[in-house]
């Protein structure tokens, strides 16, 4: 009942995906809708850079002591009335999900946008035990109809357009009238709306993800635009948070903090349409809310994580900034990285997740430009995270013996700076020589890889070294 992930054909997903011209249009939206908005965003609020600085440290701090931040967490959820559950893999969450709704008698469940729901795969395990799931968030609700995973972390049908959405809605909702007038996206949302309103009254447990659980008051916080986590966890008399170990803070007064970045970097707004803090189940003086209130808090490897290379990438909030201005996610888009977490932050979460034997090409999916790192609003070094898995891959023997071997023949003359001005000049200069009618090389040996998708320029000039000692007068760097 695992999530099936796809990983290991990056490279055939990547090129589906280059030879597919609607996603190829709809993959223009993310640079258009999200570079601009976050760039002005920042600009506007002059701490902006101090208040990235203050979320890093606060995740790190937090990180540090998780043990003791998850204890009186659990703590302030029971004093609440509430109960936490901990889930050393996504079998047990399943597993832990499944018995909460069987004691509610439960036959449908609305849901929240949560990427822990989709890791855990708990759509499929709900259906397969005769509880019918029903995802609320637009985006959600739409690749649910589709039978997909999202193609981004908060935009997850960003990959379609209006054409295909409407498509889906009149298969999936033929006891509306067929003549209806879905030309424009305002009716499909309405639309929506009205077949969602219905489920949200019907279901007898609600399911939300959670940006935040604070320890200090044993919250859960939810940041939306669209409302629909506020009726999925006040409508039913259960809900269950579906959260992950690193989605702790200590206090409310860092929450605030963190917010600040967090929807600037992800949408460009300097606050989201909802934020929603949880505290328990109903109390007696609430107007409305669940009888029963439980979080359910996964491990699944990321435990593993701490102390190591990749601590830093438990930081994560979830903005989505690291793929909106990611070259190698606008050319492929989400689904290509063939698991829950696309572009940067996925080609270094996942292989942990999954084992870097199932999710090398990840991290070689990168240019190494540095985009994400400079946008990521509590400052995780991706770049060298992925170098770190590139590290570990090639150690464990998983690169393609022609790659190990190339290295090793590079190396060889790296090794002996003389031997190596003396070879690359004299294959500059044969290059040169033999390209210089065409100027081009449409294939060189040992450069497939480059020559099957573009040519090579013929070198011109001598190599940059010689440049280097030429314009620096000989002196060492």
């Amino acid at each position: 009942m695992t999530v099936h992930a796809t990983s290991p054909q990056f490279k055939q997903n990547a090129a589906r995906a280059l030879a597919d011209a609607q996603l190829q249009k709809a993959l223009g939206n993310v640079k258009q809708g999200f570079i601009d908005k976050r760039r002005k965003a920042a600009e506007a609020l002059p701490e902006f850079e101090a208040l990235r600085d203050a979320a890093r440290d606060i995740k790190n701090h937090t990180l540090k002591h998780l043990d003791l931040y998850l204890e009186a967490y659990e703590e302030k959820v029971k004093a609440s009335g509430g109960h936490v559950h901990f889930a050393r893999d996504a079998e047990e969450a399943r597993n832990i999900v499944l018995s909460i709704c069987r004691e509610a008698g439960a036959r449908t469940v609305t849901k929240g946008k949560s990427m822990i729901s989709e890791e855990i795969g708990i759509n499929a395990h709900l259906e397969a035990h005769g509880v019918q799931p029903v995802e609320t968030d637009l985006g959600e609700y739409i690749i649910q109809l589709r039978n997909e995973m999202p193609s981004h972390i908060i935009a997850p049908a960003v990959h379609l357009n209006a054409t295909q959405v409407e498509q889906d809605f009149r298969r999936a909702h033929r006891n509306l009238d067929p003549k209806r007038d879905l030309s424009e996206p305002v009716q499909l949302l309405t639309e929506a709306r009205a077949v969602l309103r219905e489920r949200f009254l019907a279901a007898d447990v609600g399911i939300t993800g959670a940006n935040f659980l604070v320890a200090e008051t044993g919250t859960s916080v939810i940041v939306t635009n669209e409302g629909n986590g506020d009726l999925t966890q006040i409508l039913p008399k259960t809900h269950i948070v579906l959260a992950s170990i690193e989605k702790l803070v200590p206090t409310l007064e860092d929450v605030s903090q963190i917010l600040r970045v967090l929807a600037r970097s992800a949408t460009g707004q300097e606050m989201s349409v909802y934020t929603t803090f949880s505290t328990g189940p109903r109390q007696i003086a609430d107007a409305d809310g669940p009888q029963n209130y439980h979080v359910i808090i996964l491990d699944n490897g990321r435990s593993s994580m701490l102390g190591t290379d990749f601590e830093d990438m438990l930081r994560c909030v979830r903005c989505g900034a690291c793929m909106n201005h990611c070259p190698v996610y606008h050319a492929v888009g989400g689904h290509a990285y063939g698991w829950v977490y696309p572009g940067p932050m996925g080609a270094v979460l996942t292989p942990a997740l999954i084992g870097v034997d199932k999710a090398g090409h990840l991290p070689n999916a990168s240019t190494f430009c540095g985009r994400c790192e400079s946008v990521c609003p509590v400052r995780i070094p991706l770049p060298k995270l992925m170098r770190h898995w590139r590290e570990r891959e090639f150690e464990r023997h998983l690169t393609p013996a022609t790659f190990r071997s190339g290295l090793a023949f590079w190396g060889f003359f790296a090794r002996r700076p003389a031997l190596y001005r003396f070879a690359t000049r004299a294959a500059m200069a044969a290059l040169g020589v033999a390209g210089r009618r065409k100027g081009r090389f449409a294939w060189l040996p040992f450069a497939r890889g480059w020559t099957k998708y573009r040519d090579f320029p013929t070198p011109q000039g001598g190599t940059f070294q010689a440049r280097w000692r030429r314009e620096r007068g000989g002196r060492s760097a």
